[in-house]
């Protein structure tokens, strides 16, 4: 099928010439056969019924009747002869199929040509002729594509594009004329350098990914077994310099677990009055999560078997339960908890803090933590994936969350740069295609877990003009992914952030 549209498209754009035009017009006809096609196929099929049936008597058979005596029965058997599988046109035999893409590549095909015939050739009746031809074709083709003959019906993007291309041929203006026979060209030139260039980027960067960073032989230095007055004199000097120019030397403190913890968030997770005060740092690494968690013990008594109790929901789990300790008075102690993460959607680490008062008689006292949300965009990078993998999961995978666009931004694009920044996606749809302005945006996202789980979005936005340039932007979001939870989650983190909050 692919061949035969890019053939299609060939002899549109470039038989220049009446003859040539004229032969690919006889060509078509033959490939489809004997049109109205919906007609002579109901005739074929009332035609095969014809022929004479085959008459034959069966053997006789004895049968015992309710008196006791035998009967014989004879029966006549009517065969229908076999019927043929007929070798069909190529074109037809595609339609019949239900695969009526190939319809839109002709009937854009037959505009072109009958355009450009009426450009060459100036008898009128000559150019009515060719141009009723053409109609009656593509006609032809919507009625097979709504009659129950082919294996699928037409799609509703195939029945527009050959109504259009029935009514440019029917006003024949030379605006139309300019557009299929000189602006797609222009148009097909474009997106084929926009996509040289995309190569020509892609390449870059895996030309890039494959320089060797660690060289054989090279020593390797753990940080952990580092002690802090060796740091400086174990450190690679020009590789902390070229950090420093290149701006990542916060990044560098971040993956640095010596570094210092007040760039680091912190999460309360007490209230300053409550008998035992609780904070937590949170450490997100690539496959678990490390709680710090900081116990102060801020009444006048000794807390015996003080227990930091932890529980998670969603795909969480905790590796080991932190042992019991005792806190002095007004003391304080810092108890670390693994978490292990097994997949990408937001989960919820809660709990409470468990301690006995030394010397009291009463049940064990308690103090309820508040919930630390873990968020789905520590483990979401972006990813990049061809056209035809992309429609391909999106056909696979059979989670999908629809969130309606509910935003107060007012540009199209300022909307996808902000969904991008949030959601730590990346825009598969080239630049090029969405640069302009034309009241809607159309655009595919990818992005891939550290666990290799995929996520995909569309995003289909519009600019309702009638409501004024200050209207907000209206339109859907569709996101699939493999599993529920990735299309919950990022559905979620979408809602929560689309609207651009003023600083």
């Amino acid at each position: 099928l692919r061949i035969y549209r890019g053939a299609l498209w060939i002899l549109g754009e470039y038989c220049s010439t009446k003859e040539d035009i004229q032969s690919v017009m006889t060509e078509v006809r033959r490939s489809l056969g004997e049109i109205p096609i919906v007609e002579s196929e109901i005739k074929k099929e009332a035609g095969e019924l014809k022929p004479e049936e085959e008459v034959s008597v069966g053997p006789a058979q004895k049968l015992v009747t309710e008196m006791g005596t035998y009967a014989t029965q004879s029966a006549l058997s009517s065969s229908r002869p076999a019927k043929k599988e007929e070798d069909r046109p190529p074109l037809r035999g595609f339609l019949l199929d239900g695969d009526f893409f190939v319809a839109a590549s002709l009937a854009t095909t037959l505009t072109k040509i009958a355009l450009r015939y009426v450009s060459l050739v100036q008898e009128k009746k000559k150019q009515n002729s060719f141009n009723a031809e053409a109609m009656l074709l593509m006609a032809t083709i919507l009625h097979l594509g709504k009659s129950s003959l082919p294996k699928k019906p037409i799609t509703d993007d195939d029945v527009d594009r050959i109504s259009l291309c029935l009514k440019v041929l029917s006003e024949c203006s030379p605006l139309m004329n300019d557009i299929f026979n000189k602006e797609c060209r222009q148009s097909l030139s474009h997106m084929l350098s926009a996509k040289l260039e995309e190569e020509k980027l892609s390449q870059k960067k895996e030309s890039e990914k494959r320089n060797v960073t660690i060289q054989p032989d090279d020593p390797i230095s753990f940080m952990q077994l580092t002690a802090k007055n060796e740091m400086s004199s174990k450190e690679d000097q020009f590789q902390l310099s070229l950090l420093a120019a290149m701006g990542n030397t916060q990044r560098k403190e971040a993956a640095d677990p010596l570094a210092s913890k007040l760039n680091k968030v912190v999460t309360q997770l007490t209230g300053f009055s409550d008998p035992v005060y609780a904070e937590a740092y949170v450490h997100v690494n690539q496959y678990d999560i490390v709680l710090d968690v900081l116990v102060v013990n801020q009444t006048s008594d000794t807390l015996q078997n003080c227990t930091l109790e932890l529980a998670t929901l969603g795909d969480l789990k905790l590796v080991e339960k932190p042992s019991p300790l005792t806190l002095a008075p007004h003391d304080f102690a810092n108890i670390k908890a693994n978490v292990k993460v097994a997949s990408t959607e937001n989960g919820i680490i809660f709990g409470n803090v468990v301690y006995d008062v030394s010397g009291a008689a009463s049940d064990r006292n308690c103090v309820v933590l508040s919930d630390i949300h873990i968020d789905i965009m520590d483990y979401i990078q972006p990813a990049s994936c061809t056209d035809a993998e992309f429609r391909q999961m999106w056909a696979e995978f059979e989670w999908e969350n629809k969130v309606t666009v509910n935003t107060n931004i007012i540009d199209l694009n300022e909307y996808l740069q902000h969904i991008l920044k949030s959601t730590n996606m990346k825009c598969l749809t080239p630049e090029k295609a969405l640069s302009g302005y034309c009241g809607f945006m159309a655009a595919n996202l990818y992005a891939r877990s550290i666990f290799g789980e995929d996520a995909l979005a569309n995003v289909s936005i519009e600019k309702p003009i009638h409501l004024g340039p200050e209207a907000p932007v209206t339109g859907h979001i569709r996101i699939r992914a493999k599993s529920q939870g990735m299309a919950l989650s990022l559905g979620d983190k979408i809602n929560l952030s689309q609207k651009k909050t003023s600083l």
